[in-house]
């Protein structure tokens, strides 16, 4: 039985938070933990009183477990590597900042808990890690997910708003595309909430299979279809939803995409984005022919429900 984990720490800024957890995950972390000030903007726990200050950063630590069999310089060499790389999709990592230390597999097993507790979400939504016994209430639905996988775990502000959306645009019966799907957390919410059929793509080969085994933890899912795929590119399956929880700058490549794709009155929700991206997601939703219906910001982060209508009274600028 191995008892140490060593945990490597990437210090990045906000906006590169997703692409350094997938580095690390990609480099065989068991998952990622992310310390993230903006997570605690304009809460208030369950007593009533505010968190403590935290100072706002424009920086969040992104942290993987490793075990101690495997060599971390290596992978510190790499993850910087791959880090370099961000700056040429236009991804500003700032200075990175990578930190090591060695865990021991009990602290590492608590360290999950705090991270992961059953957490609902939305009115009927609540994400449920795959080993928790927990039991539902009425009206209850239930998402189960394995975290050994960390990305979209469901309580990012990102995920929670995509989540927020798909709960305001199903009705049931339709037919979801979620792109760059993740952990499969928005699939799952979209067949709960009482969607017919679900195609979930990936460009990770990783997530596929993630996103195979998390369905699998959720009785019910057969109507979850999941493939590789790079964005919309070659689909021709017509959508009631399109779902996109990515980053800013790889959404203005969906756009067209999706607008083709979308049946007249059906919606592209889109979340990941940071504010100083969200003009430019804006424009080039607004460009593929789309209106604006609901904005929502959390903290730094936007998500927005666009909506494929000749009727524009009830939209944004209609």
């Amino acid at each position: 039985m191995m008892d140490t984990w060593q945990e490597l720490t990437i210090e990045v800024k906000r906006e590169a938070e997703e692409a350094a957890s997938n580095i690390l995950i990609e480099l065989g972390s068991q998952g990622v933990a992310i310390d993230d000030s903006a997570d605690y903007l304009g809460q208030v726990d369950q007593y009533g009183e505010l968190f403590p200050e935290v100072e706002q950063s424009e920086r969040v630590k992104v942290t993987g477990y490793y075990p101690d069999s495997v060599d971390i310089e290596a992978i510190a060499a790499q993850a910087n590597e791959r880090l370099a790389e961000l700056d040429g999709f236009g991804l500003e990592t700032g200075d990175i900042q990578l930190t090591r230390q060695e865990l021991a597999e009990e602290d590492w097993a608590d360290n999950w808990k705090k991270y992961f507790e059953p957490a609902r979400i939305t009115h009927d939504l609540t994400i449920v890690p795959s080993w928790t016994e927990y039991e539902a209430t009425a009206g209850e639905k239930i998402i189960k997910l394995d975290p050994g996988m960390a990305f979209g775990t469901g309580t990012h502000p990102t995920t929670k708003m995509s989540l927020f959306a798909l709960e305001q645009v199903l009705r049931g019966g339709e037919t979801v595309l979620d792109v760059g799907t993740g952990s499969g957390v928005l699939s799952i919410a979209s067949s709960l909430l009482g969607a017919k059929d679900i195609y979930a793509y990936d460009l990770d080969e990783v997530a596929v299979r993630v996103v195979q085994e998390n369905i699998e933890l959720n009785p019910g899912m057969e109507n979850i279809h999941v493939a590789p795929g790079d964005l919309l590119r070659g689909v021709e399956i017509k959508a009631d939803v399109i779902v996109a929880n990515i980053l800013a700058d790889i959404l203005v490549h969906l756009t067209e995409d999706a607008y083709r794709l979308v049946k007249d009155e059906g919606y592209l929700i889109m979340s990941g984005i940071i504010s100083e991206k969200w003009e430019m997601v804006r424009e080039s939703a607004e460009a593929a022919g789309f209106f604006l219906e609901t904005h929502m910001i959390q903290g730094e982060w936007n998500a927005c429900v666009f909506k494929k209508t000749q009727d524009i009274s009830g939209v944004i600028g209609g």
